[in-house]
């Protein structure tokens, strides 16, 4: 059972990320070759970062009452078709903000409810979160290379086309994802729900708001927040306007697309070996060590260094990125009810890749046009806030699950 679930999770982790792979990095240049100016960019990158404060818990939230992550999922990936095919048939600054907020908000509301299922098998299939998930990383480097080879090939406009691909690949994963239920959390070895004296149910499972405000007043969750959320925002000069500013830098798309993948591959080895690293580094220590990086590799990304550098900054991502992440995921299985986990992804997805994302990609654009790369320090400036709240986690919080 522990391999088939492993299996099938990571083969849809593998299928979604053949989207992400061409959007994240080139997206930004289909834009631009529609016509679309810095500050146009930036808005139809950042709004869906705010919008997923409401839509991204809202989708989680419904799905931990009724259990039905999968079927979620699989609405959602048929909407990326749909909203990926509309793309390219608009022109204009309104009609592309439309679909490709949309596109944006349902790829990405996917990703929490795959984490619940993922984390689903952790606890009750002894599954590697991690070596499941890197399947998703793997596809992303084939994704960006391929796309790297067929842009210079036909040209920026078959970017769409590949999203269109990737979502449908997307489509056909969802259907062969394992259900998961937060109520197996409540069950016996056999299935059936724990009872007390008189047949009554001991364990209340349900979800309910007043659980969801208690863990967001809690002041280690809200460092947990701040200390990877900002990891993760920092990366929004990166996002939106990497593949723009090597492109101005003369750089060719394959040499672009290659440097994306050299970043995701050294995150891979690190979620390969997951399980080592967290047998030498507790949650918070990895947490301090990813916002560190961050602020190392961005101001560094600041002098426009030149490509040698470049490899060397990124496989800092691996840390920046992929160790910000592994101790978010092992933070919420720790600390948050089973119960709430769900929720609890969506959060963390909403402020790390929601709020504080889409405050930092506007502030990019605001300033790309005025400062180009060095508008990587102000990402530097966020990771160092980062750091802090890091440091207030690995002090205050015992390791335990966290009383709201």
């Amino acid at each position: 059972m522990q391999l088939t679930y492993g299996i099938r999770v990571g083969a849809f982790f593998g299928a979604l990320f053949l989207i992400y792979g061409v959007h994240l990095p080139f997206f930004p240049l289909w834009l631009e070759w529609r016509g679309l100016t810095p500050g146009e960019i930036s808005v139809i990158v950042a709004v869906p970062y705010f919008l997923r404060l409401v839509v991204s818990p809202s989708v989680a939230f419904v799905a931990d009452r009724t259990g039905r992550h999968r079927a979620a999922i699989i609405v959602l990936a048929w909407a990326g078709v749909v909203l990926s095919l509309a793309i390219g048939q608009l022109y204009g600054f309104g009609p592309i903000l439309l679909a490709a907020v949309g596109l944006s908000l349902a790829m990405t509301t996917i990703m929490p409810l795959t984490e619940v299922i993922a984390v689903g098998g952790v606890r009750h299939h002894g599954c590697d979160y991690g070596r499941m998930r890197l399947w998703g990383s793997l596809t992303f480097i084939l994704a960006s290379s391929v796309a790297a080879w067929v842009i210079g090939r036909f040209g920026v406009g078959s970017v769409v086309w590949l999203l269109v691909a990737g979502t449908a690949a997307t489509v056909a994963g969802a259907y062969l994802l394992p259900s998961v239920a937060i109520a197996e959390d409540c069950q016996d070895a056999d299935g059936r729900s724990k009872e007390g004296a008189g047949g009554i149910e001991t364990v209340d499972n349900k979800v309910d708001a007043a659980a969801v405000m208690a863990l967001l007043r809690t002041p280690v969750f809200l460092m947990f927040l701040v200390a990877c959320g900002l990891a993760q925002a920092a990366h929004a000069t990166y996002y939106a306007f990497g593949s723009i500013h090597w492109a101005s830098q003369g750089l060719a798309p394959l040499t672009i697309g290659i440097l994306w993948g050299i970043g995701v591959l050294a995150e891979v080895a690190l979620f390969a070996w997951s399980g080592k690293v967290f047998e030498r580094f507790s949650v918070a220590a990895l947490m301090v060590v990813g916002a560190g990086a961050s602020v190392l590799r961005w101001a560094v990304m600041a002098a426009d260094p030149g490509l040698v550098w470049l490899v060397v900054l990124q496989l800092l991502h691996a840390l920046t990125f992929g160790a910000s992440h592994l101790a978010a995921i092992r933070f919420i299985s720790l600390a948050v009810e089973p119960k709430l986990s769900g929720t609890a992804q969506a959060i963390y997805s909403t402020i790390a890749m929601g709020v504080a994302m889409g405050a930092a990609t506007l502030l990019s654009g605001w300033y790309y046009e005025s400062l180009n790369g060095a508008t990587y320090l102000i990402m530097a400036a966020i990771s160092m806030v980062g750091v802090c709240a890091a440091v207030g986690v690995w002090r205050y919080w015992s390791g335990d699950v966290l009383r709201t």
